[in-house]
């Protein structure tokens, strides 16, 4: 008699996303998987009122493997929580809507977990857009100025990191992990590697685990998601009683000198003098990245331009965010609408 196949349960936060789940959907169904493991896959849907709940249905009805659960808090780490209580698999891997994987994602990620025997594996954040500005955003994503030199944005980076993108771990030990902390609506992987760090375990990075993200496709929509990034960062930092790295605090000191020479050089003339001198300085930064990593071809000064200010959007995002949290936190509030809405 054959052994049961190895069941791999992918998680999937959802809401909101009528346009993309049926793609999503068939990039799954398109994993190369070896033989000896099988697919289930778990929807968390966040009370969508767009119709995606309808398609996901019209979708599950023929298709066995797929599963769609409710998830009335609607924030992510939810989703993924309710996903995770539901899951089969022996190992659990992250997916997200907007992002495309190669046929062999599933497989890698199951492989490298068993080759290292991390606590958590995946790949890099590697952002892939189509047209203006969304090529733009997604260069200054890679860029070093963007992104500060993580790890994780590196594509061809092996071996132990703060975190990875999305993720995959064994079922039973993510769950005596406790899972993903639904206090937080942004930054739950980050905080969920860094007790995965204290519980003495590892987080690895593949470059053979392999997908690409679409970025925000507005400066806007990528300021709203800096911001939302910033704000939830310092609630990571008091759980876990932690100092800010220089990475967390620079984007929140750039905007508070920003903030304090703006607010004194009607009053004092070298107040205005550091304030041009600041942000000039800043500019000049931010084009000379910009012009290492911008898309080639046609209307390369625009996506030139459009790189440098995706890394103000991301920098002044994520710092205005950063010191709201703080602001908030000081006089007793809780977090505003701009905090918990969607970015997207």
């Amino acid at each position: 008699m054959s052994a049961a196949p190895r069941l791999v349960s992918v998680i999937v936060p959802c809401r909101n996303e009528q346009a993309h789940v049926g793609p999503f959907l068939a990039s799954v169904w398109r994993q190369q998987l070896p033989p000896g493991l099988a697919l289930q896959v778990l929807v968390a849907d966040g009370a969508s009122d767009d119709g995606t709940r309808e398609r996901l249905q019209a979708l599950a009805a023929g298709e066995p493997r797929l599963r769609v659960l409710d998830n009335p808090a609607r924030i992510t780490s939810a989703a993924l929580n309710r996903a995770l209580a539901a899951a089969d698999g022996e190992v659990v891997v992250r997916m997200d809507v907007h992002t495309v994987y190669a046929d062999d994602y599933v497989a890698q990620c199951v492989r490298v977990l068993d080759a290292t025997g991390a606590t958590c594996v995946g790949g890099a954040w590697r952002p892939v857009g189509e047209g203006w500005p969304q090529a733009a955003i997604a260069a200054a994503f890679r860029s070093r100025f963007g992104s500060g030199g993580a790890a994780s944005r590196r594509a061809d980076h092996e071996g132990p990191v703060d975190t990875v993108y999305l993720g995959a771990w064994r079922r039973d030990e993510l769950r005596r992990l406790g899972g993903f902390d639904e206090a937080l609506v942004r930054n739950q992987d980050d905080e969920l590697n860094l007790r995965i760090h204290r519980a003495g375990g590892r987080v690895w990075q593949s470059p053979a685990i392999r997908s690409a993200y679409a970025p925000r496709a507005s400066f806007a929509a990528l300021f709203r998601q800096f911001y939302q990034y910033g704000y939830w960062k310092p609630a990571v930092i008091r759980k876990h009683r932690l100092p800010a790295s220089p990475r967390q605090l620079v984007p929140f000191g750039f905007v508070l000198l920003l903030a304090l020479l703006a607010l004194a050089a009607p009053f004092w003339p070298p107040a205005a003098a550091g304030l041009a001198g600041v942000l000039g300085l800043y500019a000049a930064a931010a084009v000379a990245q910009a012009l290492q990593v911008a898309p080639a071809g046609p209307g390369r000064w625009r996506q030139t331009l459009g790189v440098a200010w995706a890394c103000a959007c991301m920098h002044l995002g994520y710092g205005l965010g950063f010191g709201r949290a703080l602001l908030d936190h000081a006089l007793g509030r809780g977090p505003g609408r701009d905090a918990l809405g969607l970015t997207r």
